[in-house]
C-alpha cells in the first residue's frame, strides 16, 4: 500500500533489500574496526574501555565516519534498478573505501607526517596525533564522496576516477601539511611542526585539522565545475588536481581574510603556536572550514 505522504514508494521487497543494506553497512563498519585493530595490532576493547586512551577513540571514531561518508555516498551512487544489485555496489564500494581509507593512513604516516611513529604515539595516547589523523581520514572519505558521486554508473572508468581522486587528495593535503609547516617554522624559530604535534600541542592539531578539512570541501567543489568523461584518465587528473589546488589556494585567501576580521586584535601565533589556546584555535577551525563549505556551496 502507498501513501501520497511519502515521495518515495515501497514494496516488500524494497523493504527487504532496504534491511539488507542496513545489514551491509553494520558488516562494513564492524569490518573497519577489525581493520583498525590489525593496523595497531592491540586489543581494541582494552585501549578504549580498559585504558580509556582518548587518542586511540578519536582515531577509531574517524575511521567508521569515514567509511559511513563512502557508504553513503555509494548509497546514493547506486545506479540499478535491481535491489540485490544496488546492494552488491553498496558493499564493493564500502570494501573498496576501507582500502583507500587504509591507503590514506599509511600515506600520511610514511610521507605526509614521516618524522613519527603515528601508531605509536597514538597508542600512547597523544591526543594530538590522534586529532591529526582523524582530520586527515574525514577529509579523504569527504573528497573521495565528491569524485564518486562526479562519476556515472559503476564502472571500471568510475572506479579509476575514484582512485584519480583519492591521489589529488593526497597531494593536496601534503602540499598544505608543507605549507603550514614552512609557515610554523617561520613563526617559531625553526621548530618543526611535527614535533611539537609529538610533544601534545593540541591547540597546533585542532587548527592543522581544521586545514585539512577545509581542503576537502575546497577539492570537492571541483567536481561541480568539471564534465566527467569516463576515458578521459589524464585529462580528469590533471583537471582536478588543477581545480583542486586553485579552490584549495581561494580558501586559504578567504579563511585568512575571514580570521583577520572575526579575531580581530588577537595575535593567532601566539595564542595558538604559544600559549596552547584551544579555544582560539577551534575557531580558526571553525573559519577554515566554514569558507570552503561557503565556496562549495556558491558553485554548486
Amino acid at each position: 500500500m502507498q501513501t501520497e505522504m511519502l515521495t518515495l514508494s515501497y514494496s516488500p521487497q524494497m523493504l527487504a533489500y532496504f534491511s539488507l543494506d542496513i545489514l551491509i553497512a553494520l558488516v562494513l563498519l564492524i569490518i573497519m574496526r577489525w581493520v583498525y585493530t590489525l593496523w595497531t595490532q592491540v586489543d581494541s576493547t582494552d585501549e578504549l574501555s580498559g585504558k580509556d586512551n582518548f587518542a586511540f577513540g578519536v582515531s577509531v571514531a574517524s575511521s567508521l565516519l569515514a567509511l559511513s561518508i563512502v557508504i553513503w555516498s555509494a548509497a546514493e551512487q547506486a545506479s540499478s534498478d535491481d535491489y540485490l544489485t544496488q546492494s552488491m555496489q553498496m558493499f564493493i564500494y564500502g570494501i573498496g573505501g576501507i582500502i583507500l581509507i587504509k591507503i590514506g593512513r599509511w600515506a600520511h604516516d610514511k610521507v605526509i607526517l614521516k618524522r613519527f611513529n603515528k601508531r605509536q604515539q597514538i597508542l600512547e595516547g597523544n591526543v594530538s596525533i590522534g586529532l591529526v589523523d582523524g582530520a586527515n581520514t574525514i577529509a579523504t572519505a569527504i573528497i573521495v564522496r565528491s569524485v564518486m558521486l562526479w562519476t556515472e554508473g559503476f564502472t571500471i572508468y568510475s572506479g579509476i576516477a575514484v582512485l584519480s581522486g583519492f591521489f589529488v587528495a593526497q597531494t593536496v593535503m601534503l602540499v598544505i601539511t608543507r605549507l603550514m609547516e614552512r609557515r610554523f617554522a617561520q613563526d617559531n624559530q625553526d621548530d618543526s611542526m611535527q614535533d611539537v604535534l609529538v610533544r601534545g600541542q593540541v591547540a597546533l592539531a585542532v587548527q592543522h585539522g581544521g586545514n585539512l578539512l577545509g581542503v576537502a570541501f575546497a577539492v570537492s567543489a571541483a567536481s561541480k565545475l568539471l564534465v566527467y568523461y569516463p576515458q578521459a584518465y589524464i585529462s580528469n587528473l590533471i583537471n582536478w588536481l588543477f581545480i583542486a589546488l586553485l579552490f584549495t589556494l581561494l580558501t586559504i585567501v578567504l579563511g585568512w581574510l575571514a580570521k583577520k576580521v572575526v579575531l580581530k586584535g588577537i595575535d593567532l601565533v601566539r595564542e595558538v603556536d604559544h600559549q596552547h589556546n584551544v579555544g582560539v584555535a577551534s575557531i580558526e577551525m571553525a573559519l577554515t572550514v566554514g569558507v570552503a563549505m561557503l565556496v562549495l556551496g556558491l558553485v554548486s
